[in-house]
């Protein structure tokens, strides 16, 4: 069923996969962040959504522009983490047509080039995004002092 692979052959294959598996680390590490981003933002949405009852016309304005803030926020950091999974959708999918091209005589080469190239074209959308948000969150802190 596969060809004679010899263990000189895997290793290199597992020396490969380890520079992938680092970029996975970084990419659940930036999703943790950003899923805690995301938890306070949809917590403070509900909290001034239940507050919009109460406030008063002076207090309502500055009530609403901040939720389409926040709201706005909220995307962004949906789309980064969408695309952070992504990023560790197409290493996963990476590291697994390697050993495949090893373990069989199909040349993969330019497929796994290509999942790399994916897998960084998302892994820079996401930071992008979350620099956005990040943008937002302190142009609206800055504003609020004033």
């Amino acid at each position: 069923m596969f060809p004679q692979t010899d263990i000189n052959q895997i290793t290199h294959v597992i020396t490969l996969a380890i520079a992938p598996v680092f970029l996975l680390t970084a990419v659940g590490t930036l999703m943790g962040v950003l899923a805690n981003r995301l938890a306070r933002i949809v917590d403070r949405i509900r909290v001034l959504e239940d507050k919009l009852h109460e406030i008063g016309l002076e207090e309502l304005i500055p009530a609403r522009e901040e939720l389409d803030n926040l709201r706005q926020r909220l995307r962004l950091i949906y789309f980064a983490v969408a695309s952070a999974v992504f990023c560790a959708l197409f290493v996963g999918l990476l590291i697994i047509v390697a050993f495949i091209d090893a373990f069989l005589s199909v040349n993969l080469a330019t497929f796994v080039g290509m999942l790399f190239v994916l897998a960084m074209v998302a892994f820079i959308g996401s930071l992008f995004m979350f620099l956005r948000e990040i943008f937002l969150a302190v142009a609206n802190t800055r504003k609020s002092m004033r």
